[in-house]
């Protein structure tokens, strides 16, 4: 019987969550650049407040995980503007065709459906 020290009388025994590591982006380096900095505006900016998005969030934000199909925006791309994911169809359209793209090199479309539900291209 193990003793604990915690000052309880029916201590509970400490368990510690293990942590899934998942695979990088296949997507972009994380190295600090907006990926669609990147493609639309051709810029190569360093941003210091880069945030990581999933491609396909919701009820596929931890398959997007372990697929390795998130990138990193800049702020004004992810949520606050005018042509943020969050914010504008069309963009967050652009940026599912292509991953869906890249998931596709090593997969077949039939497997994209039913991993994600629907094709987007």
């Amino acid at each position: 019987m193990k003793k604990y020290d915690s000052g309880l009388l029916f201590p509970k025994p400490a368990r510690k969550k293990k942590r899934i590591r998942h695979p990088g982006s296949i997507l972009q380096q994380k190295d600090g650049r907006c990926f669609l900095c990147m493609l639309l505006d051709q810029y190569s900016i360093y941003w210091p407040g880069i945030e990581q998005h999933h491609v396909f969030g919701g009820p596929n934000r931890t398959a997007s995980e372990e697929e390795g199909l998130t990138v990193y925006l800049c702020p004004n791309h992810h949520r606050e503007g005018k042509r943020a994911v969050h914010r504008d169809r069309e963009t967050d359209l652009i940026v599912k065709r292509y991953a869906q793209a890249a998931w596709e090199r090593n997969h077949t479309r039939e497997e994209f459906r039913g991993k994600f539900g629907k094709s987007y291209l």
